[in-house]
């Protein structure tokens, strides 16, 4: 009997939160919040936030757009929100996890892409490319290029996400392209920049909640299941933190530290929301 295939821990991850959210706050989004002036920066408001964040978003889309390839549409919320405003959606997904909420929220209203957007291949041509906080996730040549060929003539490219900047230091938040080398490649691209706006202040309030809630949460329940294995296998509890050691000062390092926060976040990301028009000679 062969072996079975192997669980991605990112897809546990996405499953994870998704369960938190939809307990805790009766809903699925899993991006970052849009925090108005006004607005308290707490977990009571994180959905407002978010919705705030969606709101913004389809602010951007330039008039004439009608049909939209959401790039990494999570479970199809903010395409089900542009299919009800009536545009045409459809969305790519490299989740498995992602695919299946997707498909129910959405039905027969949009067709999900399973693949990467670097390995989509289709004759459907769009007015619009959006990438919603998946920008990070691909290859930049090869998302430029495939864009290129799945835009309509005069199509637009939308992009909100955050990049790296040059901030001296390591950051203790992963993620996102160098925003210079970003700058640079499009430059050599048949795209002309119509908007580049700057929503990092916006945006990093988000940094502080999960902070928090790794804090007064998380750390806690990982003390306790540390505590519990020491005390009850602690043979292979030293064996475990021997084998691991590297792991868990990486996960104290990055999660219980309290680095990730909103200052560390607007010092070494730039969060932008950037719109490019196709411009073909």
């Amino acid at each position: 009997m062969g072996k079975g295939k192997k669980v991605d821990s990112k897809e546990v991850g996405l499953e994870i939160g998704l369960i938190i959210f939809k307990y805790f706050f009766h809903e699925e989004h899993l991006h970052y919040g849009y925090w108005t002036e006004g607005l308290p920066r707490d977990l009571a408001h994180l959905v407002q936030a978010q919705e705030n964040y969606s709101n913004f978003l389809i602010s951007q889309i330039p008039a004439g757009v009608t049909k939209i390839l959401d790039v990494g549409c999570g479970v199809g919320r903010l395409a089900s929100k542009l299919i009800n405003l009536g545009y045409k959606v459809d969305g790519v997904l490299p989740s498995a996890i992602l695919v299946n909420h997707a498909r129910n929220l959405l039905g027969d209203k949009s067709h999900i892409f399973e693949c990467t957007f670097e390995e989509l291949r289709t004759d459907n041509r769009y007015d619009l490319i959006l990438f919603s906080e998946s920008f990070q996730y691909v290859n930049l040549e090869k998302a430029l290029e495939n864009s290129g060929k799945l835009l309509n003539e005069g199509g637009h490219l939308l992009i909100s996400d955050f990049f790296k900047t040059e901030a001296a230091g390591e950051s203790p938040i992963g993620g996102g392209h160098k925003l210079v080398k970003f700058y640079d490649l499009v430059s050599r691209y048949p795209l002309k920049n119509l908007k580049d706006l700057d929503i990092t202040r916006e945006t990093a309030p988000t940094l502080n909640l999960a902070n928090d809630l790794l804090s007064n949460v998380g750390h806690p329940i990982w003390n306790l299941i540390i505590n519990y294995l020491t005390s009850n296998y602690p043979y292979l509890s030293k064996f475990l933190q021997w084998k691991y050691r590297n792991k868990i000062a990486k996960i104290n390092r990055i999660y219980f530290s309290g680095a990730l926060n909103a200052e560390n976040f607007a010092t070494f990301k730039s969060y932008r929301l950037l719109l490019y028009k196709e411009a073909k000679a």
